[in-house]
């Protein structure tokens, strides 16, 4: 299928390089059969998306021995952009557990296809493609443990119709610098159905609505401006130009807002230390928590995920090091 077909020509330029190879070239495309599985437990679970009629089924082949998923393949009935999410779904599955791999949500999905880390890997009216791969996981993970998928439910689900949770529309309203209601609900799709929970007078009464939502994280938005501002009156608003407690603040708002969601789906965190300056480098020092302490990439991908981030958001000298 030519790319034009799987999507408009004028969109193609806001999909990254790693969805599009993902559109022509999935790697984890497949199935799994009963032959293949010999002694290991075969799970496949079939999920279909509401929100755009796409469907996924996923193969897990499973190490009863350890509960490690050994293989992962999918089949998809969808769009370029279902089949780029579910490939890379099927991926990151590889090699983790049926509990990690439950961990797994659509924004890890999202993120792991950008090829840069603060650009979104597919245009707004896409990005709910990425929700159908979390939610076949937690299938699979419900068939392999005989328990219904609600029990996996984390996060509290804003959007019923669309299966989209409250992490993920604040994510990406902060993420896209979204303003109104309309543009959530084009980036995302919960509210575009039923639209019992854009705001209050709907069939169904929420405890929270989009509204809502939207109106905390616009203050939030101000409150970082305003503070923006006084900085900058205060100096030329870079991060050399900082005070000690601007800087750690600086430092902390991107840990929580970029670096920290990711770590703690996997049952980790990171801590801040202290932020030196050493021959025109500031060294930000910091420790691990819970599952990273004992990561094998704590001092590899993980570290340089963590330093690439602060330097691109901060735009100075940095190092990370591990204390």
């Amino acid at each position: 299928m030519a790319r034009n077909d799987l999507i408009g020509g004028a969109l193609w330029e806001e999909y990254s390089q790693e969805v599009q190879r993902r559109m022509d070239n999935p790697a984890n495309m497949g199935e799994i059969t009963q032959e293949e599985a010999g002694e290991n437990r075969l799970v496949i679970a079939d999920f279909g998306a509401e929100s755009c009629g796409d469907a996924v089924r996923l193969y897990w082949l499973i190490d009863p021995k350890d509960e490690r998923i050994i293989r992962s393949r999918f089949k998809s009935f969808g769009c370029g952009t279902a089949i780029a999410s579910s490939d890379m779904m099927a991926e990151l599955c590889m090699g983790k557990t049926v509990d990690e791999a439950v961990r797994i949500t659509n924004i890890d999905v999202e993120k792991a296809l950008r090829d840069t880390p603060d650009i979104p890997a597919v245009p707004g009216q896409k990005m709910h493609c990425s929700v159908m791969a979390y939610d076949v996981i937690k299938k699979a993970a419900s068939i392999y443990k005989n328990v219904d998928m609600e029990s996996f439910e984390e996060e509290f689900i804003l959007c019923e119709c669309a299966r989209v949770t409250q992490e993920t529309i604040q994510e990406v309203i902060r993420l896209n610098r979204l303003s109104t209601l309309e543009e959530i609900i084009h980036y995302t799709k919960a509210g575009a159905f039923c639209k019992s929970c854009v705001r209050p007078g709907g069939h169904e009464a929420k405890d929270l609505y989009l509204a809502d939502l939207l109106a905390t994280l616009l203050e939030e938005r101000e409150a970082q401006e305003r503070s923006r501002k006084i900085i900058e009156a205060k100096g030329d608003g870079s991060f050399e130009s900082m005070g000690l407690v601007q800087k750690i603040k600086s430092v902390e708002s991107i840990l929580e807002e970029y670096i920290r969601p990711t770590l703690k789906a996997d049952g980790g965190d990171v801590e801040l230390v202290d932020i030196k300056e050493v021959d025109e480098v500031f060294e930000v020092l910091i420790k691990y928590r819970g599952e990273c302490m004992s990561c094998s990439m704590n001092t590899t991908t993980t570290l340089a995920g963590i330093e690439d981030m602060l330097r691109f958001k901060l735009k100075a000298p940095l190092k990370v090091i591990v204390v």
